[in-house]
């Protein structure tokens, strides 16, 4: 009996399928969440990129001197290993820029706070949001979100007052600015010192956790809670006050008169953060705490779309430059699909990972996930990424993938991964996986043998497969 399909058939060239599509369980259907949208009024992201440009204008300028002027990582920048400016350079970029050695210095630390300048080691360089700052506003955007998150560092906090104190107020700002963002307008300075009290208050009780003489209500040990440390004793109106200043310098409120607003584009940073914690309270799969690679395996029984939802999830409630390196660990792993749903997940994370990807690009299991996330990340269409790989990379992918499918897929859809393989024959597939070096190339091909109908053709592909084996 001969086969009704021929040992040289014609493979028809498809992009491959979504490793997020290799489990059984692909029937799952979850409710999808609405896509957010920030409060009426707020302006479209090209006009907020542009007030970011404009804040952060000055840092930018000496940001781009350094890098110009110094080189990344030149000598004698900074003076302390934490990229403070030494004197004769702050000197001399006041001289070539017409500005104060002051003013050099504010804008300096301005452009590490905003993610412009990176500090590596005792020496800084330019980070990639300098490098993409003319071109893409979520860099843009994120840069000023970086600086927005550090408020707290921009302006020196007064003299005289308790650290605790001092913590106690950066902690209960956040719910301070939430009441300006519901506001949507000018709030009196005395309003706000009440919520500020009764944050502070609250934050206390919640530190409480000090075991209680049984039927006295007061402390073990303790006189009571009239002494409850110099930190409550230190006022809280001077504090507000440094607070309420340094988020203006920033940029996200305007403060005078009395009163604080929110700028838009502090009101819109403000949404964003409560956003994030709405998407990391309602994780779909439950995945929030785990590390990653069980957060990958938890989602790797979900659809792309529900996938992308925990992805998210998991990202807003960890600092994403943890969450990525977690993600390259996990991917740098041995099962196959982990790797692949790494690489989605980076893809959801963006432009911040864009440094860490391109860190991998030398490392051979990772390089074609690797090249594939940066072009797609450039700009190209995801159907025409696949000609950033060689026809080796596109072949060592094809082998990962296939390996993925045989670890947690069906028979079925290995068959159909000889779809996707770059090579126009089955002969030509075979001796290219052959030479691609792929560890578990033997693994693949039984595992393709022992799935496809054809007999010829799983005979051909045995074959192939003791031949890796035995070195032959």
């Amino acid at each position: 009996m001969t086969s009704r399909i021929p040992r040289d058939s014609r493979l028809r060239l498809v992009r491959p399928r979504p490793l997020a599509a290799a489990p059984r369980a692909v029937n799952q259907r979850r409710p999808r969440r609405p896509a957010p949208r920030p409060p009426e009024g707020t302006p479209a992201p090209a006009e907020l990129a542009g007030m970011a440009r404009a804040g952060l204008a000055g840092a930018v300028r000496v940001a781009r001197w350094a890098d110009a002027a110094l080189g990344p990582g030149r000598a004698g920048a900074t003076a302390d290993g934490k990229a403070t400016l030494s004197d004769a350079t702050a000197e001399r970029a006041a001289a070539d820029l017409g500005l104060s050695a002051a003013q050099i210095r504010a804008d300096w630390d301005t452009a590490r706070l905003a993610g412009l300048v990176e500090v590596h080691g005792d020496s800084a360089r330019p980070g990639w949001r300098l490098r993409a700052w003319d071109r893409d506003d979520s860099a843009v955007l994120r840069g000023w979100v970086a600086l927005f998150d550090a408020w707290s560092l921009a302006c020196p906090e007064p003299d005289g007052h308790e650290p605790a104190a001092v913590a106690e107020v950066v902690s209960a700002m956040p719910q301070v600015l939430s009441f300006l963002q519901l506001s949507a307008g000018p709030v009196p300075v005395e309003q706000l010192l009440d919520l500020l009290q009764q944050r502070v208050t609250e934050l206390r009780t919640e530190r409480c956790e000090v075991a209680y003489e049984p039927g006295t209500g007061q402390p073990a040990g303790a006189p009571g809670p009239a002494d409850p440390g110099p930190a409550a004793d230190a006022p809280l109106a001077p504090l507000l006050d440094w607070a309420l200043r340094a988020l203006a310098s920033v940029g996200a409120l305007t403060y005078g008169d009395g009163q604080a607003t929110l700028t838009p584009l502090g009101n819109w940073a403000v949404w964003v953060k409560l956003e994030q914690i709405c998407v990391a309270a309602q994780s779909p799969a439950g995945n929030i705490e785990q590390s990653a690679e069980d957060m990958l395996r938890g989602c790797a029984q979900l659809r792309p779309n529900a996938a992308r939802a925990e992805y998210r999830a998991w990202l807003a409630a960890r600092p994403v430059g943890s969450a990525v390196t977690e993600l390259i660990a996990a991917a740098r792993g041995d099962d196959a699909l982990l790797r692949g749903l790494a690489f989605e997940a980076l893809r959801v994370v963006g432009a911040p990972a864009e440094p860490d990807v391109r860190s991998v690009v030398d490392e051979p299991a990772l390089r074609p996930y690797a090249l594939l996330w940066l072009a797609e990340h450039d700009g190209v269409d995801p159907e025409d990424a696949h000609e950033a790989l060689t026809r080796e990379e596109a072949t060592w992918l094809w082998v990962d993938t296939a390996a993925a499918v045989a670890d947690h897929g069906e028979a079925p859809m290995l068959v159909r991964h000889l779809e996707s393989a770059v090579q126009p024959t089955v002969p030509q597939l075979l001796d290219e996986v052959r030479a691609v070096g792929h560890p578990r190339t033997v693994q693949v091909l039984v595992a393709l043998a022992a799935a496809h109908p054809d007999p010829a053709l799983a005979k051909a592909v045995r074959r192939a497969a003791f031949q890796v084996h035995t070195g032959g």
